[in-house]
Formats: structure tokens, C-alpha cells, sequence
């Protein structure tokens, strides 16, 4: 298994690539080891972000080898995935130098003030977002965009032109992004709204004449070209959901997607979990899929080799970075636009089972460097109710395999024990691909039969996402309750949803000894970074205050017992980072 890579490098994908060569090296037990992970190492710790891989010779353990290898991953990358090749640094340079003297001399011309193409994506999407005051304090949902933008487009914001492509005129809104127009905020749904240079261009659309033949011919209204689309209609009217015994109120439309915000409003008890009334699927309505981690390859020279053989076991799997687990099943919908019209967004559906599949040598890394409890404590937090830890048996050296034997069975319990998670252990990586495939069709039997109810994404929030989906399934433990796809992927990120409270109990969980456990009770007790330091603070200066320090958090939380329980030793280490002692 491609171990999990960090998002907080600045470069992930090329990470990924060197992480890939270091586990063959390890693996082959070959002298590349120490190269692969000094220039792992180092790029993992890199801020800066490269665009072009010969720019990371700068780093320790990269050569120009290794940025010919990388070079050549990425133009295979580009050509994939239909995206340009960064241009080589030293080409640009070279031809800035090769220009004739008179070029440098000759006087520098105003660039034109940036107007997009009459009735292109981007003129649509800046004509869309200007009908928000400019004072507003949100943006505009994608849903709602795409409705105001789209009798100002040629093009459909929502469906290729090409069939044998995947971009739409919504595609432009990342150039729009990029030229800094627009801001997006809000996650798992992104809002967008104008930025200052963003309401400029509107006001010289405006000021053209395009824009004002079009008005004029149209009055108030505007007639849709052919060949686009018919948008959506009103949404039918779905049953409130009732958590209760009690009749059930009028019926009532779901409203538009709204944004979810990271930090939303603390919640004190079922009486503030929002009401919602969910979207139905009926049983017809869509198909189960497996969705398989891209980083899940068999070697550098075997990256297909999962997804062509899970192929011939009649599972087709769709590819793509997953956020957390390697495996994951999504119900997608046969009507693209059905979850869309009751408030949701895309057209899958997040089921409640993943798989994180790990190789026992990287089991072993997970546990020396703290990956392990890190990544259960995602999983904990994805609100998936079925867990299945798959550990690959692999040879290794028997030393090894001995040393960490007891480290491993530990955690293997604890994984089973505390976690309540399913522990699956295969021979190779070929049983595996057969259990996966014999897991995806007791799933599509299992789920294809029954109604999917579906959380409209408007009343989501990072504060209130887990309370609340755990909350309705114990109320109506008849009946299955989910999320879409994108507002999963977006909540289970590790950076996208980022609250105070999470980089509190990542920046706690950086001291050795400190596991999620124990973090999320230092959290209890502490609520943010500068009420932990004012506590040490507060414990004086001197000796004594230095005694005192060591002794603080063991002393405050002393009713801690088992796995939780922090001795003095540990204390005396976080004392170490947060007192300053």
C-alpha cells in the first residue's frame, strides 16, 4: 500500500512518487534507500512550491537523475490527465536571454485591462456573480451560479460539449480563481463571490457594446441558444424527517445548497442539531461502485495492476485520491442532476464502509512515526460506521519481523478492541483484490435493495456533522443516513477542515506518547493553544513554577485511567514543548 501522504507538503504529488521509489528500494532492500528517503525527508519539510521538478535540486538527496525521473512521472501525469506541462525553468530563462538587445530597449506597453470572450464561461460566471451586492457578506453556491450564469453562456455550465471530454464552461472558473477575480470559501460547499478586480471586469463587460446589444434585443429576459440543456425544475416536495413517533408535519421543498462552514456553532445537545428533511433514494434510483485509492499500486512499474485485476473479478473500480482509507463504496446516481435539485451537490453518495489496507512493513513505519493512531483518528472522525483494516502479510527480515512482532499483535488488538474496527489479514496482495471484490458485491446486493436517505449538505457543519449523523441513526436505526460524496471527501480532509480545535490536537499530538486519546482529553480540559500556555504561565517562574510546570497536566487530569492516563514522564515531555521547561 502507498502509505498516506501528508498534506501539509507544499508538493504531494511528486512526495508521493518519491515515497512510491522509496518503498521499492525498501522492499528490494537496494542502495537507493538512503537517497529516496533524504530527498523524501527534505521535500516533505519544504514550504516552497515547485512547478517544475528540476527546480528541487536545490534539496538534499535530489540529483539530476531523480528530477529526470520525476520529470518524466509528470509529463506522463499532464498527458493523463489533459492538463499543460510546466515549462523547464532553464527554457524560460533561455529564451528571455536569446531576445535581441532592441526587445529589451523597446518600451513597455500597458497591458489591456482583462475582458473575457463574449458569452465564454467566464464572461457568464463574472456576469453571474455580479448580481450580488458588492457588499455581501457570502457568495453564491455553485448551484445557484450555474442557474444565474447560464442564459449568458454559449456553452452548458454543467455538461461537456465534447462527450469524449470531462470539461464544461464551469471549467472556467478556475482561470477566474488563478487570475484572482474570484475568492471561493466555505467547505464541503464552496461559495464564490467577485473580488475587487473581479467587480471591475463585470462593470467592463457591461461597458461594452456585446453586452448592451444583447440586453437591448433581449428587454428583461433572454432567449437560450440551442443545444443547451434544459436547467433543472422545481424540486418535488420531500416528507420531513422524523426522528420520532410523532406525525410527521406538511410536506416542505428542501432548500438550495447553502455553505458549510469549518467552525459552525458548538453543539450543546440534540435540541440544537438542525432539522432537515432528507433527500430519498429510492431503491432503482442508483448503483453501488467501489472507489479505489490512485496511490494504491502494486510497484512503480505495476500501477494498474489492482484496478485490471479487480477488473477481471467483474468490479470495475473508479479511481481517485481518496481522503481517508484506501477503499471506499459510493451509490451513484442514475439522474445526475437528482441530488443537486434537493440541496446536495455532484451525483454520489458516500456509503459507510472503507478499507484502509496496509502491508505489514508499512504498519510497522505507521507505528514507529505515528501514522497509525493518526489515521484511525480520521477514520473515527469520517463518521463511517463499518471499518476494515486489511494487513497484507509480506517476507520480511525475520530480525525485524521479531523486534516489532509484539508492537504489531498490540496494535492489532487495539484496532479491534478499542476501535470496534474489522481486522482482515491476507497472504498478498491477491487475496485482497478477491475479498475486495466478493465486499463490493454483497454491498451492491445489500444496498442496491433499500432506500438511501441523504443529509442535505446545507446543514452540515465540521461542528455538528458527527452528533448529528450519529444522532439520526440511533433514532432510526431502520433506515440508513448519508452525506454526498463531496461533502464526505471535503469533512474527512485533513486541511480543508481544519478548526482551531484540530490543529490543537495535531500540534498536542506531535509529542511522542501523545496519541489521540490523550490529545482530545488535554483538549477537554484546555479548549485552545493560548489557554494551554496561560496555564503554564500561570504556574510562576523559578524552580518551583519550573516543578510545577512538569507536573500540570498529570496533575490536572489525575482521574484519567487506562489508555488515557498521562504519567509524570509525559507530562514532564509536553512541559518540555508548551511550558518551555
Amino acid at each position: 500500500m502507498a502509505p498516506d501522504i501528508e498534506t501539509e507538503c507544499a508538493n504531494p504529488q511528486l512526495l508521493a512518487w518519491v515515497k512510491e521509489w522509496l518503498d521499492l528500494a525498501r522492499e528490494r532492500n537496494s542502495k537507493g534507500i538512503t537517497t529516496y528517503k533524504n530527498a523524501y525527508e527534505s521535500l516533505r519539510a519544504c514550504p516552497l512550491v515547485f512547478q517544475h521538478p528540476a527546480q528541487l535540486q536545490q534539496l538534499k538527496g535530489f540529483g539530476p537523475k531523480l528530477c529526470e525521473r520525476l520529470t518524466e512521472n509528470l509529463k506522463r501525469h499532464c498527458q493523463q490527465n489533459g492538463i499543460p506541462m510546466p515549462e523547464h525553468p532553464q527554457a524560460s530563462r533561455a529564451a528571455v536571454d536569446s531576445q535581441d538587445g532592441a526587445l529589451k530597449k523597446r518600451k513597455k506597453t500597458q497591458p489591456k485591462p482583462y475582458v473575457p470572450t463574449f458569452r465564454s464561461g467566464a464572461y457568464a460566471l463574472i456576469l453571474g456573480l455580479s448580481t450580488l451586492p458588492e457588499d455581501a457578506s457570502r457568495g453564491m453556491a455553485k448551484t445557484d451560479l450555474i442557474q444565474v450564469s447560464q442564459p449568458h453562456c454559449d456553452s452548458s455550465l454543467t455538461v461537456p460539449s465534447d462527450p469524449t471530454k470531462f470539461y464544461t464552461a464551469w471549467s472556467s472558473m478556475k482561470t477566474l480563481i488563478q487570475k484572482e477575480l474570484v475568492y471561493e470559501s466555505g467547505r464541503p460547499l464552496r461559495r464564490y463571490a467577485l473580488s475587487d478586480e473581479g467587480w471591475d471586469v463585470a462593470k467592463r463587460i457591461k461597458e461594452t457594446r456585446q453586452w448592451h446589444l444583447e440586453n437591448e434585443d433581449n428587454g428583461a429576459g433572454y432567449h437560450k441558444p440551442p443545444g443547451i440543456p434544459n436547467e433543472p425544475g422545481p424540486a418535488p416536495t420531500l416528507p420531513r424527517c422524523s426522528l420520532s413517533p410523532e406525525p410527521q408535519e406538511p410536506q416542505r421543498r428542501v432548500s438550495p445548497c447553502r455553505n458549510v462552514v469549518a467552525e459552525g456553532p458548538v453543539v450543546s445537545g440534540h435540541d440544537s442539531l438542525p432539522d432537515f428533511s432528507p433527500i430519498r433514494l429510492p431503491p432503482g434510483s442508483f448503483s453501488v461502485h467501489l472507489v479505489l485509492d490512485v496511490r494504491e499500486v502494486r510497484a512503480k512499474t505495476d500501477r494498474d495492476y489492482m484496478q485490471e485485476e479487480l477488473a477481471k473479478q467483474d468490479v470495475k473500480p473508479i479511481m481517485r485520491s481518496l481522503e481517508v482509507g484506501d477503499v471506499q463504496w459510493i451509490a451513484k446516481c442514475h439522474d445526475p442532476d437528482l441530488l443537486s435539485k434537493h440541496g446536495a451537490e455532484g451525483d454520489e453518495v458516500a456509503l459507510d464502509w472503507i478499507v484502509e489496507r496496509k502491508r505489514l512493513d508499512d504498519l510497522i513505519g505507521s507505528i514507529k512515526d505515528g501514522r497509525f493512531h493518526e489515521q484511525k483518528f480520521r477514520l473515527n472522525r469520517s463518521g463511517a460506521r463499518k471499518v476494515v483494516y486489511i494487513i497484507e502479510e509480506i517476507s520480511m527480515d525475520p530480525a525485524s519481523h521479531q523486534r516489532y512482532e509484539e508492537a504489531v499483535q498490540s496494535a492489532i488488538a487495539s484496532t479491534q478492541v478499542v476501535n470496534g474496527y474489522f481486522v482482515k489479514r491476507t497472504a498478498k496482495m491477491d487475496e485482497t483484490i478477491k475479498y475486495l471484490a466478493r465486499l463490493t458485491r454483497m454491498l451492491k446486493r445489500d444496498y442496491e435493495s433499500r432506500t438511501l436517505n441523504v443529509i442535505p449538505t446545507n446543514v452540515l457543519t465540521a461542528q455538528n456533522y458527527l452528533p448529528l449523523i450519529n444522532h439520526v441513526r440511533e433514532r432510526d436505526t431502520s433506515a440508513g443516513y448519508y452525506i454526498s460524496y463531496s461533502a464526505f471527501a471535503s469533512l474527512a480532509s485533513k486541511s480543508e477542515m481544519m478548526t482551531l480545535r484540530d490543529v490543537f490536537l495535531k500540534m498536542l499530538m506531535t509529542t511522542r506518547g501523545v496519541t489521540g486519546e490523550r490529545a482530545l482529553e488535554i483538549q477537554k480540559r484546555w479548549k485552545t493553544p493560548y489557554e494551554f500556555v496561560k496555564a503554564f504561565e500561570a504556574c510562576g517562574p523559578g524552580e518551583p513554577g519550573r516543578k510545577r510546570k512538569r507536573e500540570l497536566v498529570t496533575g490536572e487530569l489525575n482521574y484519567l485511567v487506562g489508555r488515557k492516563k498521562i504519567n509524570k514522564v509525559l507530562s514532564q515531555r509536553i512541559a518540555e514543548v508548551w511550558g518551555d521547561v
